[in-house]
C-alpha cells in the first residue's frame, strides 16, 4: 500500500478557506479583540497595488455664528484625509518531517490546518509589534512623543518602584489620549512585566460564558501577555520593556488572496513532501499611513515596517487608539 501524502490530503479549495477563516479566528484571540476583522477590509486587500488607501474625512471645526437678518452664514468645508495600509506578501514552505505529528491525527487536514492557521496568526502578531515599533519611532521622531509614557532608566537593574508598571502608568499612559481615555480596553505587556502586575495583587480574571478560559484583566483591561513584546537592554544594566494599551479595533485585519496560496510538491531524491503556503494581509494601526519611504523588496520585511520613515500619522490623536508604555518591568 502506497504511504498517504499531504497531496493526497490537502485539497485547496477546502483548506484555504479553513486556514484564512482559522486564523483569522486565532488572531483576534490572541490580540484580545483589538484587530478588526472586517470583509471591507478583505476586499480591499484584494484589490490590487502595494498600497491600499483608506480615504476618510476629518472631523467638523470652526466656531458656530450668530444668525442675524442682515446676513448670511459663512459656509465651512469638510477637510478630507487618507489613511494608507501597506499589503503584506508573505510565504512558508514545510518539508513532511515537520508535520509528521499532524498526519497521525483522526483528522489529518484539520491538523494540519490547525498548525498552518496558529503559525499565520503568530506572524500576524509579530508583523503588528514590528509595525508598532516604527510607528512609536516616527511619533517621537515627529509628534513630540505624545503617545508614549516613558519611565525607564537605563539602569534596570536599580529601577525604583516609579520606573516599574502600576495603577498610575496605566492611567498616565491612557492619558496620553486625553477625554478618549476610556476608549482603550486591553494591554499586552511582556510576562515579566504580567508578573510585575500580579505582584501588586491587582489582576482580575472573568471567564466569558462562552470560553472555556479565564481571561486576566487589569484595572478594566484585558491583559494580552506576550514574551514577544519589545524588550531591550538597558544602557548600564536591566531591560526596558514595552506595553501596549489598545483601544478595540485599533488595528485593521484585512485577509487577502496570494495567486497560489496553497502548493504541495515531493522531492522524490529526498523522499520528502512539502507543503508551501502564501499569505497576503493587511496589519495596520489604524490613523497611521504608511510610506514606503524605505522599502527594498515587492513588500516590507519587519525590519522595515520597524523604520519610523515608513509611518506617517494622520489622525487626530485622540482618534488613535494606541499608546506605549515604557518600564523597566
Amino acid at each position: 500500500m502506497a504511504a498517504t501524502k499531504i497531496s493526497d490530503i490537502v485539497v485547496p479549495d477546502v483548506f484555504n478557506p479553513y486556514v484564512v477563516e482559522r486564523t483569522a479566528e486565532l488572531a483576534a484571540l490572541y490580540m484580545g479583540g483589538i484587530v478588526t476583522v472586517d470583509p471591507a477590509l478583505d476586499a480591499l486587500a484584494r484589490q490590487g497595488g502595494k498600497l491600499i488607501n483608506m480615504p476618510f474625512f476629518n472631523d467638523l471645526s470652526g466656531a458656530d455664528e450668530v444668525l442675524s437678518d442682515s446676513g448670511s452664514l459663512t459656509p465651512g468645508a469638510i477637510a478630507a484625509g487618507q489613511d494608507v495600509a501597506v499589503l503584506l506578501m508573505r510565504g512558508r514552505a514545510w518539508g513532511v518531517n515537520d508535520l509528521a505529528k499532524a498526519l497521525s491525527g483522526a483528522d489529518p487536514m484539520g491538523a494540519i490546518g490547525d498548525l498552518v492557521a496558529e503559525y499565520w496568526a503568530r506572524r500576524y502578531q509579530g508583523a503588528l509589534i514590528s509595525s508598532l515599533k516604527g510607528v512609536f519611532a516616527d511619533n517621537v521622531a515627529n509628534d513630540s512623543g505624545d503617545m508614549v509614557n516613558d519611565l525607564a532608566i537605563e539602569d534596570g537593574d536599580n529601577a525604583a518602584a516609579g520606573n516599574l508598571i502600576s495603577g498610575e502608568a496605566v492611567i498616565d499612559t491612557a492619558g496620553t489620549l486625553g477625554d478618549a481615555a476610556d476608549s482603550l480596553s486591553a494591554i499586552a505587556v511582556h510576562s515579566v512585566v504580567f508578573r510585575n502586575l500580579q505582584k501588586q495583587n491587582l489582576i482580575d480574571y472573568v471567564q466569558p460564558a462562552s470560553a472555556d478560559v479565564r481571561i486576566p484583566t487589569y484595572l478594566g483591561h484585558q491583559v494580552i501577555i506576550d514574551d514577544g513584546m519589545p524588550r531591550v537592554a538597558g544602557g548600564t544594566s536591566g531591560y526596558k520593556y514595552t506595553s501596549y494599551l489598545f483601544g478595540a479595533g485599533a488595528v485593521a485585519l484585512g485577509q487577502g488572496e496570494a495567486p497560489v496560496p496553497t502548493e504541495t510538491d515531493r522531492d522524490s531524491l529526498a523522499g520528502e513532501d512539502l507543503l508551501i503556503t502564501r499569505n497576503h494581509f493587511l496589519m495596520h494601526p489604524r490613523g497611521i499611513a504608511f510610506q514606503a519611504a524605505s522599502v527594498a523588496g515587492s513588500s516590507p520585511t519587519n525590519t522595515e515596517l520597524e523604520a519610523a520613515a515608513n509611518w506617517d500619522r494622520v489622525y487626530d490623536r485622540k482618534n488613535i487608539r494606541i499608546a506605549q508604555l515604557v518600564t523597566n518591568g
